[in-house]
């Protein structure tokens, strides 16, 4: 299968050390070493995306239990490799990423067709599509946590010129990727952006150096909003923004103005979920038309028929995933782990405070799934390869517990 390769490539310098590792465990009591709620978590978001994939487009529903197998298959590779393990093949990740990224720009229309002018997704035969910046997002977490990991390793003594150096070499990490899709996927864009942000944060860098840098940031979001506004040629002509994403914007804004065009999707995942009032129409009862409601307004879905309960148990099993990702981050001893589990909290909040938020006019609208419910097969690799991550770290906890061993 396709995605197994892939992951085999990515992992196959640490099969070696994987090999002795399985056989050393081999007589230990296996089951201690699993965390069996963020396993009760996943099955639980398997169960919600799989009902509300087969309410909002039945033909989706085998393709996405079988994405959930291969997504259990990759979280089964990545558990029994150890924070050495995982360091060996952040670069080699990362490298695969920004290859793919490359050949997807460099693909011709008929591997990589166009869509609104831009090329997101590799189109094969018998696989079907791929979109290569999925699997970006938690490589972009492991190279920038092991960054932070070695970098504060070697400076014992931090000063503003050591933290700033940490900082250029976090950006220079981001600029590459970052290039390869602001003009394609400006969705995933904000995601990487989200993810530097986030392990910026808790990379130790002095407040010295914070405060203008997320000072700056803020007032470089109010200009980019200014522009859009009064400016969009200059953001056409210098930052290669595409007319349809500046229409999102003004159909965020007043979606009533823009009914026929780019505000239409925004009007019925509002009609949608505002029909569901508190309880829901019920399963199955779907009478707001969505187009592709099975991909990124699938919670407008959930809305309509289960209502605001519905929406808040969807919600609320976020919260119950991010608590487990915090935990593991917290009682680990192993720095690399703990910068790992603040990438994967940064990838998914944002994923989930932009979908959710843009199908009630919150925020606008990007095109970002939502983690672990919506159909795709892309995404939720990427999303279980990095909650891999978590049950990796989960799963070697007991090894540092009791030790000074980091």
């Amino acid at each position: 299968m396709f995605w197994i390769r892939i992951i085999y490539f990515i992992l196959r310098p640490a099969v070696p050390a994987l090999r002795s590792q399985v056989m050393e465990l081999s007589s230990r009591d296996e089951g201690s070493k699993i965390d069996y709620g963020l396993v009760l978590t996943l099955m639980l978001f398997c169960i919600v995306s799989l009902v509300a994939i087969y309410t909002a487009n039945s033909s989706y529903l085998i393709k996405q239990v079988i994405n959930y197998v291969v997504g259990a298959i990759i979280i089964a590779l990545v558990i029994r490799l150890d924070s050495d393990q995982l360091k060996k093949i952040s670069w080699y990740g990362y490298g695969f990423g920004i290859l793919l990224l490359i050949l997807l720009i460099l693909a011709p229309a008929s591997i990589a067709p166009e869509r609104n002018g831009a090329k997101n997704w590799f189109k094969l035969p018998v696989i079907g599509t791929f979109q290569p910046s999925e699997i970006m997002k938690p490589f972009l977490i492991l190279a920038m946590a092991r960054l932070i990991s070695d970098h504060n390793e070697k400076v014992l003594n931090r000063s503003v010129k050591s933290d700033f150096w940490l900082f250029v070499k976090l950006g220079i990490c981001l600029f590459v990727p970052l290039m390869l899709t602001i003009q394609q996927d400006l969705g995933t864009s904000l995601v990487f952006i989200a993810i530097f942000f986030g392990l910026v944060f808790v990379s130790g860098i002095t407040w010295k150096l914070m405060l203008p840098i997320f000072g700056s940031g803020a007032a470089l979001a109010g200009l980019i909003f200014y522009l859009v506004l009064w400016q969009p040629a200059l953001l056409e002509k210098y930052l290669g923004v595409r007319s349809y994403q500046f229409g999102r914007i003004y159909a965020w804004i007043d979606p009533y103005n823009y009914s026929n065009t780019d505000g239409y999707h925004l009007i019925q995942s509002l009609l949608a979920i505002g029909s569901g009032q508190t309880f829901g129409k019920g399963l199955g009862t779907t009478e707001v038309s969505l187009p592709e409601n099975q991909t990124d307004f699938i919670f407008s879905v959930i809305g309509e028929q289960f209502g605001f309960i519905g929406g808040s148990i969807v919600i609320g099993l976020f919260f119950m995933l991010i608590y487990h990702i915090i935990k593991a981050g917290l009682e680990t001893k192993n720095d690399f782990y703990s910068y790992i589990c603040a990438g994967v909290i940064a990838m998914i909040t944002f994923h989930v405070f932009e979908n959710i938020g843009m199908t009630i006019q919150v925020l606008p609208i990007t095109g970002i799934p939502l983690p672990f419910i919506s159909y795709g097969g892309s995404s939720l690799i990427g999303n279980m390869l990095a909650v891999g991550f978590i049950f990796s770290i989960r799963y070697h906890y007991r090894k540092y517990m009791f030790s000074n061993e980091k």
